[in-house]
């Protein structure tokens, strides 16, 4: 047994500024997620949508966002990786922008659409950034990418409750602002990086999941992230709270994610290994969305089991992520790429499905759907379990080789 764990390896607050300004620019990236949640019912209501349009809001972002991971890399191989992260940075200020201005849900979908292709161009092109220029290792530079995912998550639901009191226009001004600021950052601090010597082909994210582990892996991230963005999506309506108080709720459960991504997730998978990690947190994720299709109805039991699903929803962001950029032999930016488009398709449906499953049903099915989708997750994530052995083994090389500088 190694004496190095994941954890003490990979540090989060040393390092250099350009990674601190990408990490910045992760995080506000990041509160387009969640950012949306408190105001989904003040949408609804004051332009005379129904809930199921309004969940067009999360699918118009993240489809459009998965769709244009595909040419993510093409992108980045041309202008580089610094001009491709301030391509997105632009687009996202700019639709963000737009979408505040917006007079229709029409306009506000279609801005938001915009905005899922510039958060495709940079959250593709920034991981590959931080993993490229951050101290610690690889495993280091996923947990710093995953705490600006869990902070942008927690600090997006509260930003947005905020501004949402005032107006429902309000939190898209503010993403585009702090949007603006991370441009400025990524502009000054950010060293221009070299066209890699070959081009990326438009095909590479397909041809890279015609490998077994990362193609099991993404469909398993699939059917993970159904049951996420139906929890995301769809559980504001029935809490009916004030955007304050919803905010506050899905900053709670941010807040858990961020936790338990920087710390819970080193130390299961110290303890258990990726594998047993990833089917425990899968399992146990299952089972708190059955228990919120149980209660939907039931607020306080709602709104417990809504926060504390941020536990594994952080536990299984760090894993997963570290498995994927190991599991398979073509470039990071690529895998990451392909993973991407598969698990954001999945991200991106589940809510409108829920939307229209509710009149279709009733307002539990959803959930059932959602606990159904993690668990075939299991399913399929068994039938790569040597994957996951091997990339276990390569995580830990890659630990014992941050640590032994130090040694």
């Amino acid at each position: 047994m190694s004496g190095a764990r994941p954890g003490s390896t990979a540090s989060p607050f040393k390092q250099p500024k350009a990674v601190f300004a990408v990490a910045f620019a992760c995080v506000v990236s990041f509160m387009g997620i969640g950012l949306v949640d408190p105001i989904l019912p003040a949408i609804s209501n004051q332009l005379h949508a129904s809930p199921s349009e309004v969940t067009l809001l999360f699918t118009s972002y993240l489809v459009v966002t998965a769709v244009a991971m595909l040419i993510t890399n093409w992108v980045s191989s041309r202008i580089g990786a610094k001009r491709t992260l301030i391509a997105g940075l632009i687009l996202i200020v700019v639709f963000a922008g737009l979408a505040g201005a917006s007079g229709s849900l029409g306009d506000i979908i279609g801005f938001r659409a915009g905005w899922g292709v510039g958060n495709a161009l940079f959250i593709a092109t920034s991981l590959a950034v931080i993993v490229a220029s951050a101290s610690g290792g690889f495993a280091g530079a996923i947990v710093l990418y995953e705490t600006a995912l869990g902070l942008g998550i927690a600090v997006g639901p509260l930003l947005g409750g905020t501004l949402g009191e005032i107006s429902w226009r309000g939190p898209f001004f503010g993403v585009s602002v702090l949007m603006a600021i991370a441009l400025i950052a990524t502009v000054v601090l950010v060293e221009p990086t070299p066209k890699p010597a070959q081009k990326t082909s438009l095909s590479a994210p397909f041809k890279a999941l015609r490998h077994r582990g990362l193609l099991i892996m993404a469909l398993t991230a699939l059917c993970y992230n159904w049951g996420f963005f139906t929890i995301l999506g769809y559980a504001p309506f029935p809490m009916d709270l004030s955007p304050i108080k919803l905010g506050l709720v899905f900053c709670g459960w941010g807040i858990l994610v961020a936790i338990f991504a920087v710390f819970g997730a080193p130390r299961l998978q110290e303890r258990l290994g990726i594998a047993r990690t990833m089917y425990a947190n899968l399992f146990v994720f299952a089972l708190i969305i059955l228990g919120i299709a149980i209660w939907t109805l039931d607020r306080p039991v709602l709104i417990v089991l809504t926060i504390v699903s941020g536990i594994f929803c952080g536990v299984n962001n760090t894993v997963t992520t570290q498995a994927v950029m190991t599991v398979s032999p073509v470039e990071r930016p690529v895998a990451s790429a392909a993973y991407s488009f598969v698990r954001f398709i999945g991200g991106g449906l589940a809510p409108y499905a829920a939307g229209r499953l509710v009149i279709a049903v009733n307002i539990h099915f959803p959930f059932y759907l959602g606990a159904g989708a993690v668990l075939l997750g299991i399913v399929i994530l068994s039938t790569g379990h040597k994957l996951l052995a091997e990339a276990e083994r390569v995580q830990a090389e890659d630990v014992k080789a941050a640590a032994a500088p130090a040694a």
